[in-house]
């Protein structure tokens, strides 16, 4: 019997076609052993990780501990806890009301805003300054962030409420005044408005507020202004928006209780009663004809008169001469001084015998307003002409005295 042959490697390539040699499948073993080599590595890392983490932040650590020992060096750099203070931000008045976007926001006189600085010296707040120029922003507050005393909320508290614009909007506050500087205690705010209404947010009212910028304190608390909460409307309601003051020539519907075409509106129109100020001559000669032809309950005739005579007159006069007087008129038809025979009369001082011609002359320059003589000089410059008036219209001296003779 022949003995088995065994091929060597290099025979049984040549016995494979082409003379390539056959891949031979890695055994279990093998396959075993590498998933033990990659687990092993795997685990290494794995308790690596958390020694060098540790490394890492340790050398973080002493970094920073080594450079807040060089601010605390630098008396330029070091941090100060703010020291307490009753130092506080005011608003020097009121703001106008109502409030519409796009408008300036004014004071209750129509200024400009102006914020002072104040202290607080036992129970009274007196005019402070500080050593340096301040930098004070003008922010929004919720309407519903509560008032009092500064110690009655913090910082913290007061940035917390603070309203931003709405998502896609405009900033809710522009402006070129929004940051001012404020010296020897005083800062005016120019030119500032709403760009939305108060309406979105759940208490429907926004306060006006101002701060002092962070950082520009140096090391003091000066506690926030804060004004009244109110409602700011949009724009297209200023087209209705009453006139505080109301000047002579706005539109009659410009006072409180009269709505612009309203039943009111209409009556005054229909007696051609259109401006301000022809509402008020007419208040002031046929004061009952007027309220009865209105209809007003008497808490609205009140309302309207008072808003009414806000207005401002000016030096305006209004000049009715007769044979034997010469009556002085404000812009409404009341008398500011009257000349009769010869006689002058200060506005209240028209004895009851001559009350009532007075009256009747000032009805009749009212009928006839549009011929009344109209001069912008002040009363004060006019006294000396007034004798020399009468007497050039009555030349002959005793025709003048028989008019003095008679009683009006």
């Amino acid at each position: 019997m022949a003995a088995k042959r065994y091929f060597t490697e290099s025979e049984a390539d040549q016995d494979q076609p082409n003379g390539k040699r056959m891949r031979t499948r890695p055994s279990f073993a093998c396959v075993i052993g590498e998933v033990r080599t990659v687990n092993c590595v795997k685990n290494f890392f794995s308790a690596l990780e958390p020694m060098l983490r540790r490394v890492v932040s340790e050398e973080v650590e002493n970094g920073l501990r080594h450079v807040g020992r060089s601010l605390i060096k630098s008396p330029s750099l070091r941090i100060q806890a703010l020291e307490p203070s009753s130092l506080q931000l005011t608003f020097m008045k009121g703001l106008s009301l109502p409030i519409f976007t796009h408008s300036k926001i004014v004071h209750t006189d129509n200024s400009s805003l102006q914020i002072l600085l104040i202290d607080k010296v036992g129970d009274q707040w007196i005019r402070s300054s500080f050593p340096c120029p301040l930098k004070v922003e003008i922010v929004v507050l919720d309407g519903d962030f509560p008032l009092g005393d500064c110690d009655t909320w913090t910082r913290e508290d007061f940035e917390k409420n603070i309203v931003k614009e709405r998502t896609g909007k405009r900033p809710l506050l522009t402006g070129s005044d929004l940051i001012v500087t404020m010296r020897d205690g005083h800062a005016c705010v120019g030119e500032i408005e709403f760009t939305d209404n108060s309406s979105w947010i759940r208490s429907r009212k926004f306060r006006l507020a101002a701060r002092v910028v962070q950082g520009n304190n140096h090391g003091v608390r000066v506690c926030e202004a804060i004004t009244e909460s109110f409602v700011v409307k949009d724009h297209r309601g200023e087209l209705y928006k009453k006139h505080h003051p109301p000047l002579l020539d706005d539109e009659v519907w410009r006072l409180e209780k009269i709505g612009k075409d309203g039943v009111f509106h209409k009556k005054l129109a229909s007696i051609d009663i259109n401006t301000v100020q022809e509402f008020l001559k007419m208040s002031v000669v046929e004061p009952y004809k007027l309220r009865q032809m209105l209809g007003m309950s008497e808490k609205t005739w009140d309302a309207t008169i008072k808003h009414a005579k806000t207005c401002t007159m000016k030096n305006k006069l209004y000049i009715c001469r007769g044979p034997n007087y010469i009556i002085f008129l404000n812009p409404i038809c009341e008398v500011v001084k009257a000349v009769i025979n010869g006689q002058t009369f200060p506005n209240q001082g028209v004895t009851t015998a001559n009350q009532a011609y007075l009256e009747n002359l000032v009805r009749d320059a009212y009928q006839n307003w549009n011929s009344l003589e109209e001069v912008d000089e002040p009363l004060n410059e006019m006294p000396l002409r007034i004798q020399g008036d009468v007497e050039e219209q009555y030349p002959n001296q005793s025709l003048l005295k028989s008019y003095q003779q008679h009683d009006f």
